[in-house]
């Protein structure tokens, strides 16, 4: 059986080494990426009727050609073919550190279990989600690799490399790095939470034709927002850098995601600056930097500086940070929080169509919220600043090491990582 991966925003897996060439009508794109791994992608903006009938097609031919070797779960193709998996995620994100690891384990586990079973990866929208899974199997299974597999791996590699790899966000492939340092032992997993207590924007975008910014950020766990910042109001002669400093320390443990937005003029117009994701287990250092190109969207935009980065400052305590004085702004930089409930609300991973995207409430266009209060729960205690910095970077090529310990999701052995170069500090 076909072993499919689908998820719920639509995305399963699927690939080949040839692409099989479909009649004229059809929107989509058909991969054997080995002759047991087959991809399968559509285009988000082909339309509902044309999505409906090129899945049936597509459905019979899997199901003629290789009979009864097909799983995979989620509406229209779960009516087609009852055995799917439904493991899915928002399109251009990176998925949650554990569903890399169970969707790695069940497509070893069905391709193990037979040698006719055959994995098909379906995806609706962008082809960056089939590259995470199909460049996390590959790291995945080498730690039992056979020579016998060689040939399977290097199609693998090579439908990354050639399809994919240019497809995929810098948090994509970060979440890659960090799979395969998991499963290599280069990085230990931490299980401490972490404590957000600073992000500092440097080089300051210009999103208005005055050369005027007003930047605000959400801060997600497990994709709810935890944190939502007053909006900034930057003048046209600030172009250094702004200090976003939350009070108290943001407790965060897991998968994060930080989205910053521009409020643009209509009010209800929000331009995304940047998103980024990581993972705290993984973190090495307390000073995180991402620079331009490691971040969504701002890795394309010219109005984003190329010297521009951000810079996330964290401990393993909420205690004040001794040197925190030190994150003011200038008078030209003030802050408004009147908005910040409403903002809250809007952008919300909460609710997901049976397509799999986001329904979004409207952007808030008033001053009417009040703005959001935060718990104070945590001592003031001065802290001594931590001096390690890590910058992150996204690096990515499956590697091929033997000898490995097992991961953690479920084999034998293996440790976690972060997506940044730097080692942790010992805690005194």
């Amino acid at each position: 059986m076909i072993q499919g991966l689908k998820d719920s925003l639509e995305c399963c897996v699927l690939l080949k080494i040839t692409d099989v060439t479909m009649e004229e009508g059809y929107e989509l794109d058909l991969i054997y990426v080995t002759e047991r791994i087959i991809a399968v992608s559509f285009p988000r903006a082909c339309s509902e009727d044309t999505y409906q009938r090129n899945l049936q097609d597509v459905t019979r031919m899997l199901k003629s050609k290789h009979a009864k070797q097909l799983p995979e779960k989620r509406h229209e193709l779960t009516k087609m073919n009852p055995k799917t998996m439904d493991m899915g995620w928002p399109d251009l994100h990176a998925p949650p550190l554990d569903k890399i690891c169970s969707i790695c384990k069940a497509m070893e586990g069905w391709l193990n279990a037979d040698l006719q079973h055959v994995v098909v990866v379906h995806c609706r929208g962008g082809k960056g989600r089939i590259g995470v899974i199909i460049s996390s199997f590959v790291n995945f299974t080498n730690i039992s690799a056979s020579a016998g597999q060689a040939l399977d791996r290097f199609a693998m590699r090579k439908f990354y490399d050639d399809k994919v790899s240019a497809l995929m966000t810098p948090s994509q492939k970060r979440y890659v790095w960090i799979l395969n340092s998991l499963l290599t032992g280069s990085v230990k997993m931490n299980s401490s939470p972490l404590f957000l207590h600073c992000v500092i924007l440097h080089g300051i975008p210009n999103f208005d034709t005055e050369g005027v910014c007003r930047p605000y950020l959400k801060v997600y766990q497990a994709m709810q927002v935890v944190y939502t910042s007053g909006i900034y109001h930057i003048g046209p002669g600030h172009r250094n850098r702004i200090h976003i400093a939350l009070e108290p320390a943001q407790i965060l443990k897991g998968d994060i995601m930080i989205k910053c937005y521009h409020k643009s003029l209509p009010m209800e117009v929000q331009d995304l600056v940047f998103r980024l994701q990581f993972h705290t287990g993984t973190v090495q250092g307390y000073s995180l930097i991402f620079e331009k190109e490691d971040l969504e969207n701002a890795n394309r935009d010219p109005r984003f500086p190329d010297y521009g980065k951000i810079e996330l400052v964290l401990s393993e305590s909420p205690e004040r940070i001794t040197g925190s004085d030190r994150w003011q702004n200038s008078p030209d930089v003030t802050v408004d929080c009147s908005l910040a409930e409403a903002l809250t609300r809007w952008d919300s991973y909460q609710n997901l169509n049976c397509d799999g995207e986001v329904l979004r409430a409207q952007a808030p266009n008033s001053c009417s919220s009040r703005p959001k209060a935060r718990q104070k729960s945590w001592s003031r205690r001065p802290r001594a600043w931590p001096a390690r910095q890590t910058t992150v970077t996204t690096p990515f090529r499956p590697a091929v090491t033997r000898g490995s310990p097992a991961p953690p999701c479920g084999r034998a052995g293996p440790r976690a990582h972060s997506g940044a170069r730097a080692s942790r500090r010992r805690r005194s």
